[in-house]
């Protein structure tokens, strides 16, 4: 070792480079290198140096040096500590020991342990058991208490399908839907529920719209006999005392439309009823509250409150209000569409109210029983609507009736209609308004009847006075007509009316049409005045247009005669004087004073003497015509030799036209005073003119004196029966006047004065004053003719040619004073 040592210093200090190199390498060597991943030991850089240098036997000899030291070290150490291990050994065996006997006593222990477990734990494996099954059972009675209520649901749902109760039927399934199935879980025959669900909600859907269609075309068809129903009870409410018309309630059988909204609005917004029987069901107390049933009883209306709520609750009421509206308003139009043949019978009219206000009912009722449905403004725009083509339709088919009994009938109809209708809250003012229209057509149909009537009177009337035999007979025909007469009365009978059977028919007939017109003017909600001028107005129409005409026509027919119109003179001033009876006669019946202001007058006095002046006028034409016809008879030889006054006579027609006018004037005792005067002046100025003008006719060119002395005497035949006075009333010669230009005419030519005419002309005083020197010198150049050719046959006779010459020079003296008179 020592020998090592010395080697190695030798070594070392042969080589002091080499060994600083390979004890640095061997310091590195012995430092610990840390274990790496993988298991494979890195070689240290040292390492490596020593491999790859030359050195490397030197290397190992100081490796194996550095070995050695370390084992002496070693022993040293392990000689230092050796007692101790000893100790530890001796006290590890001592402990193995104790060791092995706490082994053994573990072991015998847990033996025991375990044979005392084995109860135990077979218990907590029951017990184990017991819990699961205890889990398993509350799992399952959780889930059945879920999954049954959806079962029962579901059943309840078939039920109600089954049962047709529908709107109860979607409740449950909207609550099986959201409720009880989300609860139940993800089972099999939850899946197939969840997918019927829809169709389920189609198939009510569908059915419930079904229903309303139904219902719809069952009201359409049954619109009539509910409007008959409802307009029946406005018959009945305008019947009833004036208490019962006092109540709120406009009709009776009319709903308490508060107590039925305020059941809707118990269902919340969509109006959804308690149950499904209530939904269609009108108040039972309201029906125990009148005896007679309502309109509204004859319909079921539950499918259209089901259909809402059914709707509602699908979210799609918009869509059912939509096709509810477009249907009705569909109805409305065929309901408002009159039949064109609605005017021949009332039937056909009240058939058509009928079935307006059976429309309107259900409406209204809707309106009420329903939240939104329909409302205020459609209701409103839907009757605007059917006011307008009602007003319309009646127009028309109105303007074809011509019966005012039909008529009447149906103001009475419309006037119901529309008090019906106003009971139900709606507008009617324009169907008064359309009656007052009706009036005027009413109104000229009564005078179209009445003018028939008047005639057929008139055809059928005697045109004589009256014969009375007892005092019945007479009150019979007082009672008729207004007769005011103390000196009639004081006659015994039998005696005679002066009035023909005319005048008591037509003022009864009068009567009757006062009274149309007030049956026309009933329950137009009309004042008393604008009922009486509405009568004063038609009944003037009457007098001033119907019967005037009527009288016009009696006295214008052919072949009346003069007996005929004196009577209708007679019957017209009665009837005249009449008229202030049918003025207090429409007084009593429409309680309006005759002096009211503004108050319209009867016009029947002023239509009475018109008729009366036409009369006397026909009377006047007739009787001239009559003379015409004598005259026409007149057959003057105007060539006629001078012959002494006392050989003529008086002409055959005029002897007969003389005896005609005293008869006729005989029958114009009943006459008024001036009516028979005035025909007898008139007849005798037409006779004197006729004569005047067969004188100056052109066709007789000549007339000789003889002539004019024959027609001297015709005219003093005439001026004798205006002297006898055919008729009472003129004083003095009066009536001669009406012959004195042919008078003075005659007088001047036979006495050939023709120095007093040509000497007095133009004087007040002249004796010829009505004989015009135009008309002389026409007769004067016709006997001039026969001057001439009478002077031609006498061989020149001197007297004749004296004659002719005094002719020429009167008139010459005639041009002159024509032309005097006329610069």
């Amino acid at each position: 070792m020592q020998d090592g040592e010395r080697g190695g210093s030798s070594r070392t200090r042969t080589h002091p480079a080499g060994n600083r190199e390979h004890g640095h390498q061997l310091h590195r060597a012995d430092t610990p290198v840390s274990q790496p991943r993988g298991g494979r030991v890195p070689v240290s850089p040292a390492g490596r140096s020593v491999y790859d240098g030359q050195e490397h036997g030197l290397f190992m000899e100081k490796l194996d040096a550095r070995i050695r030291n370390h084992d002496r070290e070693i022993e040293k150490m392990c000689n230092h500590h050796f007692q101790g291990f000893v100790d530890s050994i001796t006290e590890l065996l001592k402990v193995r020991g104790e060791a092995q006997k706490l082994k053994s006593q573990v072991i015998e222990t847990n033996i025991r342990l375990q044979e005392d477990g084995k109860v135990l734990i077979s218990s907590m494996e029951e017990l184990k058991q017991c819990r699961v099954q205890q889990r398993n059972i509350a799992t399952t009675i959780d889930k059945l208490t879920h999954c049954l209520p959806v079962l029962e649901m579901y059943s309840r749902l078939q039920e109600q399908m089954k049962a047709k109760r529908y709107y109860p039927a979607l409740r449950t399934l909207e609550q099986l839907e959201h409720t009880c199935l989300p609860r139940a879980g993800q089972y099999r025959f939850c899946s197939i529920m969840a997918e019927n669900i829809p169709k389920l909600r189609t198939h009510i859907r569908d059915t419930a719209m079904t229903q309303l269609r139904d219902f719809l075309e069952s009201i359409r068809k049954h619109s009539d006999k509910i409007g008959e129903t409802a307009i029946k009870q406005a018959q009945l409410q305008r019947s009833l005392d004036s208490a019962v018309t006092l109540q709120p309630r406009a009709l009776i059988g009319r709903r308490s439309r508060k107590a039925a909204a305020a059941g809707t609005e118990s269902g919340g917004q969509g109006g959804s009823p308690i149950s499904e029987q209530d939904s269609g069901i009108l108040d039972v107390e309201d029906e125990e509250e009148e005896d007679v049933p309502g309109a509204q009883d004859l319909v079921d209306f539950s499918p259209v409150y089901r259909c809402l709520h059914i709707y509602t609750v699908l979210g799609l009421r918009d869509v059912f209000e939509n096709y509810y509206r477009k249907q009705r308003r569909k109805q409305a139009r065929l309901v408002l569409q009159p039949h064109s043949n609605m005017h021949e019978t009332l039937e056909g009219y009240r058939r058509y109210f009928n079935q307006i206000v059976g429309f309107f009912v259900v409406e209204d009722h809707v309106l009420h029983t329903t939240q939104g449905l329909v409302n205020r403004a459609y209701v409103e725009e839907l009757w605007e609507l059917a006011l307008s083509k009602i007003v319309a339709a009646l127009r028309t088919h109105s303007s074809y009736c011509d019966d005012p009994d039909l008529v009447l009938d149906l103001k009475n109809l419309i006037v119901l209609f529309a008090d019906t209708l106003q009971g139900y809250g709606f507008p009617v003012s324009q169907l008064f308004d359309m009656l007052l229209e009706m009036r005027e057509q009413y109104g000229e149909i009564l005078l179209k009847r009445w003018n028939i009537t008047f005639r057929q009177i008139l055809d059928q009337d005697n045109y004589s006075p009256i014969p009375v035999s007892t005092e019945q007979e007479y009150r019979q025909y007082t009672s008729q007509f207004p007769l005011q007469d103390p000196e009639l009365e004081k006659l015994s009978f039998p005696k005679k009316l002066p009035f023909s059977g005319f005048v008591p028919k037509a003022y009864c007939q009068l009567k009757e049409f006062i009274y149309a017109c007030l049956k026309y003017s009933e329950d137009l909600h009309l004042s008393s005045t604008e009922i009486d001028d509405m009568i004063r107005k038609s009944t003037n129409l009457l007098l001033t247009r119907t019967l005037s005409n009527c009288l016009q026509y009696a006295i214008k027919k052919k072949n009346v005669g003069l007996a005929e119109l004196v009577q209708v003179i007679i019957n017209t001033t009665h009837l005249e004087q009449s008229c202030h009876f049918l003025e207090e006669f429409i007084t009593n019946i429409t309680n309006v004073p005759p002096d009211t202001a503004n108050a319209t007058k009867l016009y029947g006095t002023s239509t009475f003497k018109d008729a009366r002046h036409a009369a006397e006028a026909e009377i006047y034409t007739s009787l001239n015509a009559k003379i015409d016809q004598f005259l026409q008879l007149a057959d003057y030889d105007w060539m006629s030799q001078a012959q002494g006054s006392g050989n003529l006579t008086t002409s055959d027609y005029l002897v007969d036209l003389i005896a005609f006018l005293k008869s006729t004037f005989s029958v114009f005792t009943n006459l008024p005073g001036k009516v028979a005067q005035t025909a007898c002046m008139s007849a005798c100025k037409h006779i004197s003119t006729s004569l005047m003008q067969l004188l100056l006719d052109p066709e007789v060119r000549q007339i000789s004196i003889g002539a004019l002395h024959q027609l001297n005497v015709d005219l003093k035949e005439c001026e004798s029966f205006a002297r006898a006075g055919p008729v009472a009333g003129f004083q003095g010669d009066t009536l001669l006047l009406a012959f004195s230009d042919l008078r003075q005419l005659l007088d001047l030519f036979t006495q050939w004065d023709w120095s007093t005419y040509l000497a007095d002309y133009g004087k007040a005083t002249c004796k010829y004053l009505r004989v015009n020197p135009h008309t002389a010198l026409a007769l004067l150049e016709k006997m001039k003719e026969t001057s001439r050719k009478n002077v031609v046959l006498a061989q020149f006779k001197k007297a004749d040619r004296d004659r002719q010459k005094l002719i020429d020079a009167v008139i010459k003296q005639l041009r002159n004073l024509i032309a005097q008179h006329h610069a």
